[in-house]
């Protein structure tokens, strides 16, 4: 079924659609000025839009290259954008890149069943490699990533934008350094309306998705709490919520809560939806509080403490993660994990778990 799923993705609608320090800056001391990543976005579907954007004003980073299974998207985005003729591949003849000195990394932007297996062909090609959120379906097969990409001598990150947005730089210093005391509790959910969704989306489809909106939306609430902490959950409860849309919810779910437990009695309580909006984190302290609304989606954020406004600029959040992973790989310097292949592997963990204890009533331990 899993291959048959994809064999019709590629074929009909091609693939478009520990404690975390801050992140640091290593210095670039002798790269020309005009030296600048050369990167190859592999999938063009929506997100890929966005991150064309942030390619388009980023310092270290420039759109070089395209990738899909669609002819007439090829031909659109090397048009709009100018990419030569031999910057563009389709799914077939993908790892001719191997040959192609002038892309330096490959961005996978597909469904998630697919990372896997374009991470480790873009591995094997000798290129850097940037994956989409979440990491991959199973946390077997981000250890398989992380194993090529180390096999290959190669990088592997995540894009994690939000490490490298400034609303949430602050939240993790508020809540690792406890500006105001300890955390004691953080709520944060997202969640959104899919009324009126093609029931042929891949978001639906197990196969190709691995999940509902835990695995879509909920990534981004399990990673505020584990950077707002800087630390690892041990336990987690979960419950999934009711269908409304039974038509599209017969393979994932349409709704998830779940508890996060973490080392000194400190919880985390979430929920992510497809039949109902919310964008919303709060953390609660000894001495006060801090939050954000709109929080972990695109923004633009806004937010408080209980001394006062949250007061920081909107940015181009993908321009932002492009540059703060281009210093990083033009310096040569390694990865620091919280952007690295671990993290996602982290994070992939503790989503088994939630789904674990939603489907059993059970809670269930996440050994980190």
């Amino acid at each position: 079924m899993k291959n048959l799923l994809r064999r019709q993705f590629l074929q009909q609608v091609g693939l478009g659609i520990g404690a975390m320090a801050l992140p640091a800056l290593p210095t670039l001391a002798g790269l020309p000025p005009s030296r600048k990543l050369n990167v190859a976005l592999c999938g063009l579907g929506r997100y890929a839009g966005y991150l064309a954007e942030g390619l388009a004003v980023s310092q270290y980073c420039r759109l070089a290259g395209v990738v899909s299974g669609t002819p007439a998207k090829l031909a659109d985005w090397q048009k709009r954008y100018n990419i030569p003729p031999q910057n563009c591949y389709n799914y077939q003849n993908f790892d001719e890149i191997v040959a192609n000195k002038a892309i330096d990394l490959v961005y996978v932007v597909l469904p998630n069943a697919l990372h896997k297996e374009f991470t480790i062909r873009a591995a094997k090609a000798g290129k850097h490699v940037i994956v989409e959120k979440p990491m991959a379906t199973t946390a077997a097969d981000c250890r398989a990533m992380i194993a090529a990409c180390k096999a290959a001598g190669v990088q592997l990150a995540v894009g994690y934008r939000l490490h490298y947005e400034p609303h949430h730089q602050e939240l993790m210093r508020l809540g690792q350094q406890k500006i105001f005391g300890p955390v004691r509790h953080i709520d944060v959910s997202l969640g959104y309306r899919l009324d009126g969704a093609d029931p042929n989306d891949w978001h639906f489809k197990k196969a190709l998705s691995g999940g509902g909106p835990l695995m879509n939306l909920g990534v981004y609430c399990v990673q505020s709490c584990r950077y707002v902490l800087g630390a690892e959950p041990v336990a987690v409860t979960a419950q999934f919520g009711p269908v409304q849309h039974k038509d599209l919810y017969t393979e994932v779910e349409e709704a998830i809560t779940w508890q996060l437990y973490f080392p000194g009695g400190v919880f985390c309580t979430s929920t992510s939806a497809n039949n109902f909006g919310i964008d919303r984190f709060f953390a609660s302290t000894d001495n006060g509080f801090f939050e954000l609304s709109p929080a972990v989606s695109y923004g633009p954020f806004r937010g408080r403490t209980s001394q006062g406004e949250l007061k920081f600029p909107d940015i181009n959040q993908q321009a932002a993660q492009l540059d703060g992973i281009g210093r990083v790989l033009l310096a040569g310097e390694k990865l620091p994990d919280h952007i690295a292949g671990i993290e996602g592997l982290k994070d992939l963990m503790v989503l088994e778990a939630i789904y674990k204890a939603a489907e059993t009533g059970r809670r269930v331990s996440i050994n980190s």
